[in-house]
């Protein structure tokens, strides 16, 4: 009997320490792409654990997983411009939470929900505001990839304070007040039709230009031609130009004596 109740008694041991392991659950198991915030008694430690099966004291130490992987968030903006101009668009960047400072990040700010809420969104919103200011809105319709430089960098400063990365930063839409696009609208069609009818003065200047070339020129040959009549007596002149007429037929019946037309074989 003594030996069945020393089974007894070690079942009863195996199954109570089974049941307290699985009630106190000394072990955590931390997955890829997460880092854990060892905490005591509730207090955040200064110890992160990396990813894999790791050891607690049971009630004492506890772990908060938080998300180190690359995110990407998207919200909208709008500032205005140096010249008062409101200026909308959307934003998309990608971010990660440095690992070895997140037991500080969930100290000061909390998990991954708050850290978009209370430092990513604002950062964005001052980044975009601090940029956009420094231009005309003419000026940003010029220079979009300058100021979207400049504020990639400002953001870039205001995460890293809190331990956030920057991987990437784009501009999806740009765009300004309906007034302020209808204003520039109205000025680039203003512009075009003015360039259009500079261009047709200059061509209607040019072909009168051309109109008078081509007067001057035919003056000239009929001042040269009346010259040219005056010095040889009309004669020679006139028989020229019936010579440039004539087909180089001869007349079907000649006249007795009569001499061959346009030759003058006196000379």
């Amino acid at each position: 009997m003594e030996t069945e109740d020393k089974l007894i008694v070690f079942g009863i041991s195996l199954v109570l320490l089974i049941v307290a392991v699985l009630i106190l659950n000394p072990f955590v198991i931390v997955n890829a792409g997460e880092k854990g915030v060892v905490m005591s008694w509730g207090a955040v430690s200064d110890k992160v654990i990396g990813e894999g099966l790791h050891f607690l004291v049971p009630l004492q130490q506890s772990v908060k997983k938080i998300n180190v992987k690359t995110v990407k968030y998207e919200t909208e903006v709008a500032a205005y411009s140096s010249d008062a101009q409101v200026v909308t668009g959307k934003l998309a960047l990608n971010y990660h939470l440095q690992g070895d400072k997140v037991n500080l990040i969930y100290q000061e700010i909390g998990d991954n929900d708050m850290v978009r809420d209370t430092i990513v969104n604002p950062a964005i919103q001052e980044a975009f505001k601090a940029a956009v200011t420094k231009f005309t809105a003419a000026d940003l319709l010029e220079k979009r990839a300058i100021m979207a430089e400049d504020m990639r960098a400002n953001l870039s400063e205001r995460l890293n304070r809190s331990f956030i990365s920057l991987d990437a930063l784009s501009l999806v839409n740009f765009a300004f007040s309906f007034d302020y696009e209808h204003a520039v609208e109205s000025k680039l069609i203003a512009q075009q039709n003015a360039l259009k009818a500079e261009n047709d003065l200059q061509t209607a200047k040019a072909e009168a230009a051309q109109q008078v070339a081509k007067a001057e020129a035919e003056a000239t040959t009929i001042k040269l031609q009346a010259e040219a009549i005056k010095e040889q007596g009309g004669k020679d002149y006139i028989q020229l130009k019936a010579i440039d007429k004539w087909d180089g037929s001869l007349p079907s019946q000649m006249v007795p004596n009569g001499s061959v037309p346009f030759l003058d074989l006196s000379k």
